[in-house]
């Protein structure tokens, strides 16, 4: 496992561009699968879990050329379906989260596809109940073989059905909408999940030749169509680490500019730093974020103190729970944090108590934080980052923290965060990275 040191204590300056977004480019990547023409994708993060995918993709016969860094084209036009049951995919599927978008396009265009069961973080259970519902909707039958741990789908022909998703899973909407984009007749999805990346998803397949309506609502409508033909897309920046750039910048910078962040896909996030006394300013489509050498969190109206809680778009996204209990430590005032979608997501919060934080873990779900107001600083220390957000959220406790700190386990942060320590070394940071 490669570490980072990180000398903490330095203020950060200048100015940072966010990478594409991961979430998106998983998405549309496994989207190419749908067409036998050429898929043009820019924008695409060089991170782990995306170029991880882009070999899965090539180990199973797609062509993707690389013309520039993030601009892709990716041809499935011979896929071999029996790559699909080999060692080699099963083990790569289990080591990668993405793998499960898979499902969609490969049932949509051949009428069958097998994976093992997706790895990625480990925030507790991540049911895949809603693909495999929404599959059999459409007149798939599911199979699981719990001793080798895959799962595989088939369908001798797809029928578009109406369905209510039990919950508004953004991949399982994703992999429902793929499969029916090639499905006879018409697919209803009430209760999909609205994220812009789902909306760029739609985007992207419409300029293919799907005929999807509803689009940034709960309530998609989809045509099927017999195929799908070749066509471009750009992927948006990803509001995950411009949120964590906002978190770093707040509580380690001396003015730092978020460049071209595409200010109207960002929902909720500014104004949630905004509770916690967070000051943004927008520049055409650049946030700026002054030197914070103190900030105070809001109260509700009746006095009561402040609660940011997760829920599914347009609400506050849970991967940014992890950076606002770290800007929170920081302070003046309180503010619970309730992370409702995973279960253990915030088990992490006894690194931050470790280095000075006054956190109270009440639960599984819940943490109320006390936050310093500056008075106390955090203490560097040796940490491991057990998933991409509660790595990114250490790295910025580190980074404001007295003394040197050392984070284990940094391919989980490389999983989502392209460069990160190239980057923040160019803002002031002090980062090394040891093999």
């Amino acid at each position: 496992m490669a570490a980072f040191i990180i000398e903490g204590g330095h203020r950060l300056h200048g100015e940072i561009h966010p990478q594409g977004a991961k979430n998106e480019a998983l998405q549309v990547i496994c989207a190419s699968l749908l067409s036998s023409e050429e898929v043009r994708l820019r924008n695409v993060p060089n991170i782990l879990d995306v170029n991880n995918l882009l070999q899965l993709l090539r180990d199973m016969g797609v062509e993707v050329t690389r013309h520039c860094p993030g601009d892709y084209t990716l041809r499935a036009a011979q896929v071999d379906l029996n790559y699909l049951h080999s060692a080699a995919f099963l083990d790569r599927c289990s080591r990668l989260r993405g793998s499960v978008l898979l499902l969609g396009p490969l049932l949509a265009r051949f009428g069958r596809a097998v994976i093992a069961k997706p790895g990625g973080d480990k925030i507790g259970r991540r049911r895949l109940d809603t693909h495999f519902c929404g599959f059999q909707k459409l007149g798939a039958t599911f199979s699981h073989d719990e001793e080798k741990g895959t799962y595989e789908i088939c369908a001798d022909r797809l029928t578009g059905s109406y369905m209510l998703l039990d919950e508004a899973s953004v991949t399982g909407t994703a992999n429902i909408i793929m499969a029916a984009v090639l499905a006879e007749g018409t697919t209803t999805i009430y209760n999909a999940a609205c994220e812009p990346y789902v909306q760029q998803l739609c985007h992207l397949l419409n300029a293919m030749g799907a005929q999807i309506s509803g689009i940034a609502s709960n309530l998609l409508t989809i045509v099927g169509v017999r195929q799908l033909h070749k066509a471009e897309h750009t992927i948006l920046p990803d509001m995950i680490e411009i949120g964590s750039f906002i978190g770093m910048a707040a509580l380690c910078g001396d003015g730092i500019t978020i460049k071209n962040v595409s200010f109207g896909d960002l929902g909720m996030i500014p104004d949630a730093f905004a509770r916690l006394g967070i000051t943004i300013e927008r520049h055409g489509d650049d946030l700026y974020i002054p030197h914070h050498a103190h900030y105070e969190i809001e109260s509700f109206i009746d006095g009561s103190f402040m609660t940011l809680a997760d829920a599914p778009w347009p609400g506050l996204t849970p991967d940014l729970l992890s950076v606002f209990i770290v800007v929170a430590s920081q302070a003046k005032g309180t503010v619970l944090i309730h992370q409702k979608m995973f279960e253990s997501r915030l088990f992490f919060v006894d690194k931050l108590i470790e280095m000075g934080a006054q956190i109270i873990l009440c639960d599984p779900h819940r943490a109320v934080v006390v936050g310093h107001d500056h008075q106390i600083k955090l203490r560097g220390r040796r940490m491991v980052s057990p998933d991409i957000r509660a790595g990114i959220a250490l790295l910025i406790a580190a980074l404001s923290a007295e003394g040197n700190s050392r984070i284990e386990n940094v391919e989980q942060i490389d999983r989502g965060y392209e460069n990160i320590e190239e980057r923040l070394t160019a803002l002031g940071a002090k980062i090394v990275r040891e093999p």
